[in-house]
């Protein structure tokens, strides 16, 4: 039996590890079929996207050079994994679908795929993304170094309605994820134009974010790092800026801070205020995990309710539902009228207790940094966010690498 001739992807010598990745078993045969028919790869079929994201793409990202994602079995979770993936810099994403439509390419090309394969496959489309994904070895995929980190995360606070307790919130939440996860965190103040992050956390600041926001181009890592102020516990705090601003940012400056922030930062925590006019900017991105802070008042739970149907109703684990000020001897409504009004139970209760809030008030202390119900709360969602305790009886998707 005479062998197969098959199809070279580069010069001799050429060679690419490639993961493909997909529940759909048909689907991935067909995808892994194709690459058979190639020279110099060295193939992996996963049967499972990973159980969480938190490290897994970085560990991927290390192990292959490829990385070919079914998007139809998953579409969120496949969008925030290829996010993940891309934002490493040192693979080439791939996506397959059997869905002809340009909307969803358009998509996840914004997400950081390359190449976007549609079944049935063109067998010469195939062979063309392989070649261009085979001309970035080996100086655009460099080895990553011993103990890089994966993408920063970001966390952002939106409120329902001014006086609702965001800033405290935002702010106490950022020094908890410092103080527990031991990380580079900051924590931005995105409440124009009478942000008082700063002022919530006992701090007085020379500089704010207004530059960075004002002149994105000259935005770099030096230049933000004179703008921060440290708080005393080592969280590093970008204020709103003390004059109103006479322009509010663009996406694009938005989206430059962020990126320069990520540089140096493992997590990164914004107060949004209840800054409704940020909704189509970055923050709220896909990969953004976002922290609804409400109230159980007639008014909290109607603006609750919009807010949720009109731009999180299609967000699961990334839309974290929090009730502050919760007391359930005199709420105003009981607990299937709550859930009800959020389509969904809230993930965190934040109880009303005045005697901490009254000490916070009358000391610089933030309340992180004291023994109280609210503050056990606050490093209960930062652990969580953080991934400090690890969920007992998962499997960790890292032995698939042996």
């Amino acid at each position: 039996m005479q062998d197969v001739k098959k199809v070279p992807i580069g010069p001799e010598g050429t060679t690419l590890t490639v993961a493909v990745l997909g529940p759909d078993e048909q689907r991935r045969k067909v995808i892994a079929s194709a690459l058979f028919g190639h020279e110099g790869l060295r193939v992996r079929e996963f049967s499972s996207y990973p159980p969480k994201l938190e490290d897994l793409p970085q560990a991927l990202a290390q192990h292959y050079e490829v990385i070919i994602v079914d998007v139809d079995s998953d579409t969120d979770f496949a969008y925030k994994l290829i996010e993940a993936l891309s934002a490493t810099g040192r693979t080439y994403v791939m996506a397959y679908s059997a869905q002809a439509d340009m909307k969803l390419a358009v998509r996840f090309m914004r997400a950081g795929v390359r190449d976007f394969l549609t079944l049935p496959l063109d067998p010469a489309e195939v062979t063309t993304a392989l070649r261009r994904a085979s001309t970035r070895q080996p100086a655009a995929l460099p080895q990553p170094a011993e103990g890089d980190k994966p993408a920063a995360k970001l966390f952002v606070f939106l409120g329902t309605k001014g006086g609702c307790g965001v800033t405290t919130l935002a702010s106490n939440f950022a020094l908890s994820l410092y103080k527990e996860s031991d990380c580079e965190t900051l924590l931005i103040d995105f409440g124009e134009p009478l942000g008082d992050v700063a002022l919530n956390l006992g701090l007085t600041t020379e500089f704010s974010v207004a530059p960075a926001l004002q002149d994105p181009d000259r935005l770099d890592s030096s230049m933000l790092a004179t703008l921060i102020t440290k708080h005393s516990s080592g969280l590093s705090v970008l204020a709103s800026p003390t004059d109103i601003p006479e322009v509010l940012p663009t996406n694009e400056s938005i989206e430059k801070l962020l990126a320069v922030a990520r540089e140096s930062h493992e997590y990164i925590v914004v107060d949004a205020g209840s800054r409704l006019d940020l909704m189509g900017s970055v923050l709220f991105g896909e990969s953004a995990t976002v922290y609804l802070i409400t109230q159980v008042g007639i008014s909290e739970m109607r603006n609750a309710n919009r807010m949720i149907l009109k731009y999180f109703v299609n967000r699961e684990d990334s839309l974290q539902i929090v009730l502050n000020r919760y007391k359930t001897s005199d709420a105003l409504f009981d607990e299937a009228q709550i859930n009800k009004a959020l389509t969904r139970p809230a993930q965190w209760k934040i109880p009303d207790d005045y005697a901490a809030a009254r000490r916070t008030r009358n000391t610089p202390t933030p309340l992180a940094l004291q023994d109280s119900p609210i503050s056990e709360v606050l490093r209960q969602m930062a652990k969580s966010a953080g991934g400090i305790v690890p969920e007992k009886g998962k499997k960790s998707f890292f032995r698939l690498f042996g």
